[in-house]
C-alpha cells in the first residue's frame, strides 16, 4: 500500500440554481486572455442537454477515457502509441470550434460614433476569433432552461441510452443544472495519452496540470479526456486546463469557483488513497462506483495513518483528511457519486444527485410527506428519472441512485419530524438519527470551515510541488500510455461547418 493525498470536490446538485457565477469568476481569473476566448474551465450545463462541447458524453464519437479490451485489460479508448503516432498530424477525434462555440464580442464603437438618427444604433456581434461580423447561434450553455425541448434533450447521449418512458414534451420536462470542472482523476487518460509528457499528476496533492514548456500542442490530451476539460490555446498552441486553483489551494484557500458559489454547493477536502489500488479499480469488471470507493482509505485507520506518515504525508494533512467533507459525503454517508464512472478515470469531483422537490411530489401523489414509505415511493417516481441519474453517476445502476436519494429524503423527513413533533419513521429503515442530523448539518447549514478543509502546503515540499513528477501508475515504458518527449510542430485549432443539433 502506497498512501497518497488527493484534493477532491463534491457538489450538491440540489443547491445549484444555474447562475453561472462560478463560471464567470473562473473565467475572469484564469481565461481572460487571447487564445482562450472559447474556454470555460468551469461551466454549468442544463441537463438534459447536449452540454459543452456538443455531446461531450458521446464516447463512441470522441473516444475519451478507458475501456477493457477483449482480454479484460485496461486500454485507452483513443488507442495506444501506434494509433496516436499514425494520427498525430490529423487527429480524427478532436472537437472543432463549432463543437464548442465561436466566441463573440460586440461592435461597441458603433454606439459611440453613430450619427444622429431616428433609430437606436445597434452593436453588432463580432467574432472574437476573426473580428468579422457573425450571427450568434450557440454558446457554452445555449440550452439553459430549455432542457426539455426536443431540440436539445433528444440530442443528449444519456437520453439515447434510456428507456422509452422518458418524456420530452416541454410541459412535462425534467431539468437540473450540472456544474463541471476538470475531474483531476486518479487514473487520468489525458496524462497517459500525452506524447510530450507535458501532462502530469502531482504526487503531493493529486492535482493534474500541464507543463507548458514541454507541451507541443499535439492535442491528444483533448481527445483522451472523456470530460473534454483540456483545451488548446490557439494563440500559444499549448494545452490548458483547470488547475484546481492550485496557488490558492497551496495556501489553504478554496478554489475561485467554490468561494464565489452563490448556492454554497461545493465542498473541498483532502482524501487519502492507495496508489497501488488504482489500476485494479480502473480495470474492475464489477460495480464501478464501489471500485472507485475502494481506492479511498479510511483516515482514522491506524494502519493507514502509519503508512501515510512513512510515505511523507504530514500529520496536519492526515488530520485534515479526517475532517474532510469529501470523506464524510463520499465514503461515510455515501451520498456523493462520481460523474460517469464507466470512463474508468476514477474522477475526484463527485456529485450529490438532485432530489427536490420530493416532499411536494409526495403530497401531490396523495401521500403523507412525514411517512418514510410514502416519501421513499415518491423518490422512484420523481420527474428527474432515476434512469437518467444512473446514466450520469452510476454507470446505469438505478438502485444505487435510489439508495442515495432515499437517504437524502430520510434527512428531510427526520428534520421535519424534529421540527414539527411528528413521529419519526426514518430510523425504522436502519438509518441512525445521529447520521441523519450530521448529514443535515453538512448539507444544509455547514459553515465555511466545514465545507472547505484545505491544509496549506508545507514550505519544505516546494520543490516537489514545482516538479512535474507524475504519480500515475499506468504511464511509463511498456505501459498503455504514451511516454517520453517528442519534438513536434504545432497544429492549429480546427474549424468545421457542422452545426449543433
Amino acid at each position: 500500500m502506497r498512501v497518497r493525498a488527493q484534493m477532491a470536490m463534491v457538489m450538491n446538485l440540489d443547491k445549484c440554481i444555474g447562475c453561472s457565477t462560478c463560471s464567470v469568476t473562473c473565467k475572469q481569473t484564469w481565461t481572460n486572455r487571447d487564445g482562450v476566448e472559447y474556454v470555460w474551465f468551469n461551466n454549468v450545463e442544463t441537463k438534459p442537454g447536449v452540454g459543452y462541447p456538443t455531446r461531450w458524453e458521446d464516447q463512441a464519437r470522441w473516444k475519451g477515457g478507458w475501456k477493457l479490451d477483449s482480454k479484460g485489460r485496461l486500454r485507452l479508448r483513443s488507442g495506444g502509441k501506434i494509433r496516436k503516432l499514425a494520427t498525430i498530424f490529423a487527429n480524427p477525434d478532436l472537437p472543432s470550434l463549432d463543437d464548442y462555440y465561436e466566441p463573440a464580442t460586440y461592435d461597441y464603437d458603433s454606439l459611440v460614433t453613430a450619427p444622429a438618427s431616428e433609430r437606436m444604433p445597434v452593436a453588432r456581434p463580432l467574432s472574437a476569433i476573426t473580428g468579422l461580423p457573425m450571427k450568434m447561434e450557440t454558446g457554452p450553455n445555449w440550452d439553459d432552461d430549455l432542457g426539455g425541448s426536443a431540440l436539445y434533450a433528444a440530442a443528449d447521449p444519456n437520453i439515447a441510452a434510456m428507456s422509452e418512458r422518458v418524456q420530452l414534451s416541454f410541459e412535462q420536462t425534467f431539468m437540473f443544472h450540472l456544474p463541471r470542472i476538470c475531474e483531476h482523476c486518479l487514473n487520468p487518460a489525458c496524462v497517459a495519452s500525452c506524447p510530450s509528457g507535458a501532462m502530469y499528476k502531482r504526487e503531493t496533492d493529486g492535482i493534474v496540470l500541464v507543463d507548458e514548456n514541454k507541451c507541443r500542442g499535439w492535442r491528444m490530451c483533448v481527445s483522451a479526456c472523456p470530460y473534454k476539460k483540456v483545451y488548446l490555446n490557439h494563440v500559444t498552441a499549448k494545452a490548458e486546463k483547470c488547475t484546481f486553483c492550485f496557488p490558492r489551494i497551496e495556501e489553504g484557500t478554496p478554489t475561485v469557483c467554490a468561494e464565489t458559489c452563490v448556492g454554497r454547493l461545493r465542498y473541498i477536502g483532502l482524501v487519502l488513497y492507495n496508489l497501488d489500488a488504482v489500476e485494479e479499480a480502473a480495470g474492475s469488471s464489477g460495480d464501478l462506483v464501489e471500485a472507485a470507493r475502494s481506492c479511498l482509505l479510511d483516515p482514522f485507520d491506524e494502519t493507514v495513518i502509519a503508512q501515510a506518515k512513512l510515505d511523507g504525508i504530514a500529520e496536519d494533512w492526515i488530520a485534515a483528511a479526517q475532517r474532510s467533507p469529501i470523506w464524510a459525503l463520499a465514503m461515510k454517508h455515501q451520498v456523493a457519486l462520481p460523474l460517469h464512472p464507466e470512463y474508468r478515470t476514477l474522477p475526484m469531483v463527485w456529485y450529490i444527485p438532485p432530489l427536490s422537490p420530493v416532499l411536494d411530489a409526495t403530497a401531490a401523489m396523495g401521500g403523507d410527506n412525514t411517512s418514510a414509505d410514502d416519501v421513499f415511493h415518491a423518490v422512484t417516481t420523481m420527474r428527474v428519472p432515476l434512469d437518467y441519474l444512473a446514466q450520469l453517476f452510476t454507470a446505469g445502476d438505478a438502485d444505487l441512485v435510489a439508495g442515495v436519494l432515499m437517504k437524502l429524503a430520510a434527512v428531510r423527513s427526520h428534520m421535519r419530524a424534529l421540527t414539527t413533533g411528528a413521529p419519526n419513521t426514518t430510523t425504522d429503515r436502519g438509518l441512525e438519527a445521529a447520521d441523519l442530523e450530521e448529514l443535515y448539518r453538512l448539507l444544509a447549514i455547514a459553515k465555511i470551515a466545514d465545507r472547505f478543509v484545505i491544509p496549506a502546503a508545507h514550505r519544505e515540499e516546494g520543490a516537489q510541488l514545482a516538479s512535474w513528477t507524475s504519480g500515475y501508475p499506468l504511464d511509463g515504458p511498456g505501459s498503455v500510455g504514451m511516454s517520453g518527449p517528442v519534438p513536434v510542430a504545432v497544429p492549429t485549432l480546427a474549424r468545421s461547418t457542422r452545426r449543433r443539433p
